[in-house]
């Protein structure tokens, strides 16, 4: 107060959520994010229709495309998209349940809060137990060679279940671990490193998902420019180049006038001279097959077809890093400086029918996942599915550490907490008991989705690992409590970690939150949506769910 006036510090437009209505706020906003995708998750799993602004649909259980792909429009809900991202990142796999887990810890906080437990005692508790959680999954996981290749089609298979590779999901998953294997490489120490860059993935529509197949070397979905170039080399050497077999053209806009027809005539033969110089420098430097990045004008393919050398333009950036990696070979910048030096020897083929030419290279560095599918909106769901298990599969060759699945660690870890509550003073005792409730919420989940008795079956699941089972975990075909360790049914420890932790250190950073101030709306856009908190009450979720 100045003078008997208020201090006006805030504009007009701003708001402001303070206190119990920020935390009501921010809790009913992740929650909200982590409610959507919750029917995804586990083998009865069901799928998400979305569709952009632009009319594009996406069909699909993948947590991390569900939510990167719906119209978020709300700065809490964003820092749990955030997540899911990380996951994805991390460890490739586990999206949906580190997103539920996060949701699940702050419903369980609120009820703390309520109790008048201060969000600071909440947050010591959370960070006591996700650590200790972590540490004990380090004793519950089982070690896995990088050769051993059941363990890691049943974690290929696990990844699988539920998703659009299910059906066909003995064949992919000894592909994806073939694939794994094929670009693992020993390291100094001792240790495993799978080169993921070494790995791509080429998509076909028209054919069953069972009938794809690995190759080794690059499948390059191109054709040759001319068609009466050569298209199928045992032994070729091979030019991978980034510079435009065309006519160069000033850097500035030019005039010429012309006052004949031999005047026109003599830039006609001076252009062609340029192109037959290019092509003369690739067919000296002993180039059997070029694949070109850039453009490739109609006379130069011509000259290279006379010459008898298969050319290839517009390829990929991403297919020529990718062959650059199969042929061990540079990627060529300046014509100019081209010496046979540049080339690499491998082979080239031909398949008329899939429109694809196949390369290897002498000692190839690469393998390719050719993978089928019916439709497009199959095929982009089944190369998801496929991803997530190639980076699980090659997550657990590096770590080294499966657990075993169907909520059976989670429900070991509950266990494990509750008995370390007892160890921990104050009211942060409380927090970790409600870290451990909330990690039992995946087995819960796992039984809601697949129509079964959830209460029952968590009694049973619980009741079995305090006999000592710690591998129990839920077969939901069969709606009962198996040793899922010995039914194939693994996960990577990585995974479980990483989840844990995020979940945690989201829901942590969600409840230290006391005050939002927001220059106009409580929404990432700026848009005119209902979406903030006028006069500090709950705002909305913003265009939370616009694509659903």
């Amino acid at each position: 107060m100045q003078q008997g006036q208020p201090m006006i510090i805030m504009g007009d437009d701003a708001q402001r959520v303070q206190d119990k209505d920020a935390q009501e706020y921010n809790i009913s906003a992740a929650r909200g994010v982590a409610e959507s995708v919750r029917s995804t998750l586990g083998p009865k799993g069901m799928d998400k229709m979305l569709v952009d602004s632009m009319g594009d649909v996406t069909i699909t259980n993948d947590g991390v495309t569900i939510l990167q792909t719906m119209d978020i429009d709300n700065p809490t809900a964003e820092m749990v998209v955030e997540v899911a991202e990380t996951q994805e990142d991390e460890a490739g796999d586990g999206t949906t349940s580190a997103v539920a887990i996060a949701g699940e810890l702050l419903k369980n906080a609120e009820d703390l809060l309520e109790q008048d437990i201060h969000p600071t005692a909440v947050i010591k508790g959370f960070n006591l137990a996700s650590e200790y959680a972590r540490e004990q999954i380090d004793e519950v996981a089982t070690a896995v060679e990088p050769d051993d290749t059941e363990t890691l089609r049943n974690v290929a298979e696990t990844s699988m279940t539920g998703k659009g590779a299910e059906l066909d999901k003995d064949v992919l998953a000894d592909l994806v671990v073939r694939a794994v294997q094929g670009v693992t490489v020993a390291a100094d120490d001792g240790s495993h490193v799978v080169d993921l860059a070494n790995l791509n993935i080429e998509t076909r529509t028209g054919r069953a998902a069972g009938e794809s197949r690995l190759l080794t070397g690059a499948a390059i979905d191109k054709d040759p420019v001319h068609e009466d170039m050569p298209t199928d080399f045992e032994s070729a050497n091979v030019l991978l180049l980034n510079d435009p077999i065309e006519v160069e053209e000033a850097d500035v806009d030019t005039s010429v006038n012309v006052d004949s027809p031999d005047q026109l005539q003599k830039f006609l033969d001076q252009e062609e001279e340029q192109l037959r110089e290019k092509v003369d420098k690739i067919v000296e430097s002993g180039a059997d097959v070029v694949f070109c990045q850039k453009g490739i004008d109609d006379l130069a393919q011509h000259y290279l077809a006379k010459e008898g050398v298969l050319a290839v333009r517009r390829t990929k950036k991403s297919d020529l890093t990718f062959l650059k990696n199969v042929l061990d070979a540079p990627i060529v910048t300046d014509l100019d400086s081209l010496t046979a030096d540049d080339l690499a020897v491998g082979s080239v083929e031909r398949d008329a029918d899939e429109e694809l030419f196949y390369v290897e290279g002498e000692d190839a560095h690469g393998v390719t996942l050719l993978l089928y599918g019916t439709t497009e909106h199959v095929v982009d769901e089944l190369e998801r599915g496929i991803q997530d298990a190639i980076d699980v599969v090659s997550t657990t060759v590096s770590d080294g550490r499966t657990l075993p699945g169907g909520g059976a660690v989670e429900v070991e870890l509950a266990r494990r907490l509750r008995d370390y509550a007892d160890s921990v003073e104050g009211r942060e005792q409380l927090a970790v008991e409600a870290f451990a409730d909330s990690l039992e919420l995946i087995p819960r989940v796992l039984a809601e989705n697949a129509g079964l008795d959830a209460i029952d079956l968590l009694v049973d699941l619980r009741a079995a690992h305090e006999a000592g089972d710690e591998h129990a975990g839920l077969n939901v075909f069969a709606g009962e409590v198996v040793d899922t360790a010995e039914a194939g049914v693994v996960e990577t420890a990585h995974a479980k970690e990483q989840a844990i932790a995020s979940a945690a250190e989201a829901a942590n950073l969600v409840l230290k939150i006391d005050d939002i101030i927001s220059a106009g709306d409580l929404s990432t856009s700026g848009g005119d949506d209902e979406g903030g908190a006028p006069g500090g009450g709950m705002g909305g979720m913003g265009g939370m769910g616009g694509a659903m």
